[in-house]
């Protein structure tokens, strides 16, 4: 190699701040291009040695393991080990480790430095290490590991000219020695154990504080414990949302009451007053009185987020995940859909292989989204009798609500299992992920955070479900029902012509003519399904008072048997998606199979679950 330009190539875990120390030592003389054959990018630049010798850096794409699980981490490999089409075997190897983070990142070095060719590793970020209370030493990190190690922090430019010293100082080094046998890789399981071995060794100093934060993660990361935690947050979350939203829920019925009696009051009886009354103040007022409880679960979420809590619960999940085929990287994705699947399945394009990308496309739908809440809450509110289970301080409707959820896990797990056996078949691929700090939420963020879900909710309310329901109201108004017509208004209409038609087909499951008038309006968004229901029979009951004065619960207790309602349930746990996210996954899949695709099998999955329990329901005497 003499006389030649040396290549030195830059690699390391994501998040080591590997890109910004590529910087530091380019500044502004680098390219990017595309690796040839792939799209996954290439960056490569100019350093100089201290006495003015050039060198060419390259920045490697972010990697776990020498065994690729993406293209990024294959490109890695092929260039760390000469296999790389254009690209000729790297001179020496600079390793960027994060410093806080440094028995997890030790394990791709060890693979790394076990090649044999000259490497350094640059011990990055240590500045906020010792922020977090670690304090390491670099000269008995190096000892260990048997390669130079220099402390470095890329953003401030600290320890280049350490770094470059090392770098040139091993490259020389390895050219005076004879081609030695590279030691062969360690199993993984040794590589993890020589890893935490080696970083206890190098640790000079740990605050309690990340003592204890250590010691915390031994409990929540345990795979039983930490599941049994994780199972009894999402329970405690689901007792909050009734606990707690009672009295909110009741304000708000009495401030939609109040303004359907001004309305009545202020408007001859006629078109307009309909249209207002039974139309958008029932419809959405409907819909608007679960805002509560949806705040309330998102106020969980979000401070699980912001607490450092839901990655290590992300940690938890990939191994049952991978048991079903699904690949680690899907987790964040499927946690997306249970705000709405519409970002969710977006989100899926960080997953690499396309056949694991596809199957969380077509599982994130039965991640139960915000939009089912309103029915969960105003059936289970109706049906589900609030009282403790067992003497327990435990609810028995947010019990059910937990099963609900549960059940839309289990079922998305089963499914993503039988794909990836049949028309997605593939193998899961692992993936890691950095342990954020544990750290108390910023209220101020979270009270954002929660206004930004409540005006995301409100705006449906008024554009999308206050349409849909106006739309309803009009084809439920009309034809008028004529005076010595035996039909209800509900029926006589259009709309209750169409859903008589329905009811044919949803009838052996246990529905009727009120749930065969929901399901079509829910199509466009979830949660129409109890503005429906509440319009139908806000026009129901006309101008008798008594049924103007009983609540739309009250109207279905009277009119549904419990096994009735526990199908609906069903339903709706499985049910096939909203327009827009069946538009969506039109979009990431380049076409209409996939979509149709997912609608029929959702569709016969409800059918099929609601079925089941209402025949099951009707065994047990509750028809």
């Amino acid at each position: 190699m003499t006389g030649a330009i040396p290549t030195i190539v830059l690699v390391g875990n994501p998040n080591a701040g590997k890109s910004s120390l590529f910087n530091a030592l380019t500044g502004a003389r680098q390219k990017i291009a595309n690796y040839p054959g792939v799209t996954v990018e290439r960056k490569a630049g100019h350093a100089s040695f201290a006495d003015g010798r050039p060198a060419a850096l390259i920045d490697l794409p972010g990697s776990y393991s020498l065994t690729p699980a993406s293209p990024d981490e294959a490109v890695t490999r092929d260039v760390v080990l000469g296999r790389q089409a254009g690209e000729r075997r790297p001179d020496a190897l600079v390793v960027v480790v994060d410093a806080a983070n440094l028995d997890n990142h030790l394990c791709f070095a060890l693979e790394l430095i076990a090649l044999g060719l000259p490497t350094v590793i640059a011990l990055n970020m240590v500045d906020l290490a010792e922020r977090d209370g670690l304090t390491l030493d670099a000269e008995r990190l190096a000892a260990e590991l048997g390669v130079p190690v220099v402390p470095t922090v890329a953003v401030r430019k600290r320890g280049l000219t350490e770094l470059l010293a090392a770098i040139d100082g091993a490259i020389l080094s390895h050219q005076t020695q004879a081609d030695a046998i590279p030691a062969p890789p360690p199993t993984d399981v040794a590589l993890h154990q020589r890893a935490r071995a080696i970083a206890r060794v190098a640790t000079l100093a740990e605050t309690p504080v990340r003592r204890w934060t250590q010691r915390v993660d031994a409990v929540v990361l345990h795979p039983v414990a930490g599941f049994l935690i994780l199972l009894a947050l999402m329970f405690v979350m689901f007792q909050a949302v009734y606990a707690w939203s009672e009295a909110p829920i009741g304000w708000i019925e009495d401030g939609i009451a109040a303004l359907q009696g001004v309305a009545t009051d202020a408007l001859p009886d006629g078109f307009l007053r309909g249209l207002i009354v039974e139309g958008l103040l029932a419809g959405v007022g409907a819909v608007v009185v679960f805002l509560p409880q949806i705040l309330i679960l998102f106020l969980f979420i979000l401070l699980l987020e912001a607490s450092g809590y839901m990655t290590r619960a992300a940690f938890l999940m990939d191994g049952l995940m991978a048991k079903v085929g699904l690949s680690g990287r899907g987790f964040i994705p499927l946690l997306s859909s249970f705000a709405c699947a519409v970002p969710g399945i977006m989100a899926t394009r960080a997953i690499p292989d396309p056949k694991d990308r596809l199957t969380t496309i077509l599982i994130a739908p039965l991640m139960t989204c915000s939009a089912r809440l309103p029915v969960y809450t105003l059936i289970i509110g109706v049906f589900i009798p609030n009282r403790a289970v067992g003497g327990l301080p435990v609810g028995l409707q947010g019990l059910v609500l937990f099963g609900l959820y549960v059940a839309g896990i289990v079922g998305a797990l089963i499914v993503a299992f039988v794909l990836r056996r049949s028309v997605t078949k593939g193998s899961a691929a692992g993936f890691m992920m950095e342990m954020p700090r544990y750290q108390w939420p910023r209220l101020r963020d979270v009270a954002i955070s929660l206004w930004q879900r409540a005006w995301i909710f409100l705006r449906r309310a008024g554009t999308i479900i206050a349409f849909t329901t106006v739309v309803l109201w009009l084809l439920l108004s009309f034809p008028k029902a004529p005076a010595d017509s035996e039909l209800r208004q509900v029926d006589y209409s259009v709309a209750g012509r169409i859903a008589s038609g329905l009811e044919t087909v949803v009838r052996p499951i246990g529905f009727n003519h009120d749930i065969a008038l929901a399901l079509i309006p829910a199509m466009a968004a979830r949660e129409i399904a109890v503005s429906a229901l509440a319009t139908a029979n806000a026009i129901d009951a006309g101008d008798d008072e008594d049924q103007v004065a009983m609540s739309l619960g009250e109207r279905l207790q009277g009119r549904w048997s419990l096994a009735t309602a526990l199908a609906f349930l069903a339903w709706f746990v499985f049910a096939p998606q909203c327009i827009s996210t069946i538009a969506i996954t039109r979009r990431e899949t380049n076409g209409w199979k996939w979509p149709l695709f997912m609608v029929g099998y959702l569709f016969a999955l409800a059918y099929a679950a609601a079925g089941i329990t209402y025949w099951t329901a009707v065994a047990f005497g509750l028809g």
